[in-house]
């Protein structure tokens, strides 16, 4: 499989696989952002994967930054918005699609 159809797929699991557990959440509470913040450090696991994800986020949007701008990405925003409507899951999965396709447009020996 190509890598670029690989992050395809990883994209589709990074939106369907977090949304299966968001939006039923917000069905039954709306979007009730004190609930939410208070649910997810309810404990320290549930602590840990909360400031986890939010490392992950800072970086991820400090490498779609540096990298788009060394390789000359200008559509960057989608994996962007991607970070902060879904999470990682699939704002890394994009933004990886979206390098992909910027590397396989440039010559074989510039690819470094």
């Amino acid at each position: 499989m190509k890598p670029k159809t690989l992050y395809l797929v990883l994209c589709l699991a990074g939106l369907l696989l977090p949304y299966s557990q968001f939006v039923p959440w917000v069905v039954e509470h709306g979007l009730n952002l004190a609930l939410f913040v208070r649910e997810l450090f309810a404990n320290r696991i549930g602590a840990f994967f909360g400031m986890d994800v939010i490392v992950s986020a800072v970086a991820l949007l400090v490498f779609t930054r540096i990298e788009s701008t060394r390789l000359g990405i200008r559509r960057r925003w989608p994996a962007i918005v991607a970070v902060l409507t879904v999470g990682v899951s699939l704002g890394l999965p994009l933004f990886l699609y979206l390098r992909e396709s910027k590397l396989e447009g440039k010559p074989a020996a510039t690819q470094g």
